[in-house]
């Protein structure tokens, strides 16, 4: 024993194996673990926001004001609701290109259903509607076993039809003087916004079911691999008609606040474009267009970068044209970046 003991080689061994356990149990840099909690995708949305604010304030130093940075948040306010759901639709696997054109039939309905009845039902009816719309391109999806793209992109068309029909293609009621709906659109409670406080409760609410919630962990497993969860004994097609239920009643909302911001109701006129900013929104931030893999967190880090570049475009007077423009190039570089970072075989034309 004592022989073993006092080996020299024995105790370099020991001291070796040590050396070797050692980094394991060490704890990770200080920057590891910021990376670790804050999350790569992040990281990069918060130095693309800097930059974009640097570049800008030095043209402009009125971007700074604080005037200016409430109307980037409000301006930014009704996109972040929809791209916070379609986050959610995309993690579980699907896509919804109808929630702008659910946005403007609520609007619509909002202000007709005020102008008869008063704001509480306004806004019951307007949500209901929008819950209904979910409904229908939940069942579509799931009984008519239609591909989501194809379905929203057919109810795109059918609600954006059916707003004008009963709108007449002109804007409906009068609410800027109801005090509610003015509360919306220029309230605000300790100084912030009342629209901005909205996208915060939604998206709030959205980043607790996905994260702590069997709800949201079932999604991201419906997202990940759908035949794997149909054997866990997860309903998936109960999953897919609730979030877009879900889905359709924040448009609804973002069509509430529609009207508010306006002060009628609006068939077209501040929801066109809607679906394309939240798909944007949601891939810059990080969601997987295949499902599985997002986060609330940096679908709002998208909402600010983007707000921020259309605010700053428009302070520079850069052609608004060249703002769609920019907002497909974003949508483009971020799938090329999601597909370059999945390590997949790339598809192209047969060599």
């Amino acid at each position: 024993m004592s022989d073993k003991i006092d080996n020299p080689d024995v105790k370099t061994g020991a001291a070796a194996a040590a050396a070797v356990e050692r980094p394991a149990t060490e704890r990770p840099s200080l920057v590891r673990r910021v990376l670790g909690g804050v999350g790569v995708q992040n990281v990069s949305l918060i130095l693309a926001i800097v930059l974009v604010v640097a570049v800008i304030g030095l043209q402009n130093p009125l971007f700074f004001s604080v005037a200016n940075l409430k109307v980037i948040g409000t301006a930014i306010a009704i996109m972040g609701l929809l791209a916070v759901v379609q986050t959610i639709v995309i993690i579980l696997g699907a896509l919804d290109i109808s929630v702008g054109s659910i946005a403007g039939l609520t609007s619509v309905t909002s202000a007709m259903i005020f102008t008869a009845a008063g704001p509480v039902l306004g806004v019951a009816g307007a949500i209901g509607i929008g819950v209904l719309c979910g409904l229908v391109n939940g069942c579509i999806i799931v009984f008519g076993r239609v591909n989501p793209v194809i379905a929203t992109l057919a109810t795109l068309a059918a609600f954006k039809g059916i707003a004008q029909l009963i709108s007449d293609g002109r804007a409906q009621g009068y609410t800027g003087a109801d005090p509610f709906f003015v509360f919306l659109a220029r309230g605000a409670i300790g100084g912030i916004p009342t629209l901005i406080l909205v996208l915060l409760l939604v998206a709030l609410l959205a980043h607790i079911v996905l994260r702590y919630t069997s709800v949201g962990r079932n999604i991201y497993a419906v997202g990940g691999n759908n035949i794997a969860s149909r054997l866990a004994g997860i309903d998936i097609n109960r999953y897919i008609i609730g979030v877009y239920m879900v889905t359709g009643a924040v448009a609804a909302i973002a069509g509430i606040l529609i009207t508010a911001r306006t002060g009628s109701g609006q068939p077209i006129s501040g929801s066109e474009g809607l679906e394309l900013q939240a798909i944007t929104a949601a891939a810059l931030g990080g969601a997987a267009l295949k499902g599985g893999k997002g986060t609330i967190s940096g679908t709002i880090l998208a909402v600010i970068l983007l707000g921020v570049l259309t605010n700053g475009m428009t302070i520079l007077g850069v052609n608004s044209f060249w703002q769609n423009v920019a907002q497909g190039a974003l949508l483009v570089i971020a799938v090329v970046i999601q597909q370059l970072r999945s390590g997949e075989r790339r598809i192209g034309i047969p060599g």
